[in-house]
């Protein structure tokens, strides 16, 4: 059995350069650390906002009340606690770390102003 074709049309897979690693490190650090604490308003000062671009999530209050007691439960809060951060770079080349939580996928995505949380959708 010859695996090699199958290996050769594999995708590569995005490699983070060592300072983005770096980077993300320190970041997602502090980001589980207010996690870790329940902390809304500082989880909202790690995300660009508005959120997903929605106009209607376009401040840390709106981010407060309408995402985050429903993408932070204490479930996903653990998850984002313990869970791999897998990287990779879209479309667009921007570098994004994702963690994985059952139905939902967390985005991190390298900005101007850092690492900030950016999205969250369907693990499908």
């Amino acid at each position: 059995m010859n695996l090699a074709p199958a290996v050769a049309q594999a995708p590569k897979q995005a490699v983070a350069s060592p300072a983005l690693q770096k980077e993300f490190d320190g970041f997602i650090e502090k980001f589980r650390a207010v996690l870790r604490t329940n902390d809304s308003a500082a989880v909202a000062s790690m995300t660009r906002l508005p959120f997903m671009n929605d106009k209607a999530i376009r401040d840390a209050a709106q981010f407060r009340a309408k995402t985050y007691p429903t993408s932070f439960t204490a479930k996903n809060r653990a998850c984002i606690q313990r869970g791999k951060a897998v990287y990779d770079r879209d479309q667009e080349n921007n570098d994004n770390y994702f963690v994985f939580c059952g139905d939902l996928i967390f985005v991190f995505t390298k900005t101007p102003a850092g690492f900030l949380f950016t999205d969250v959708g369907a693990n499908d």
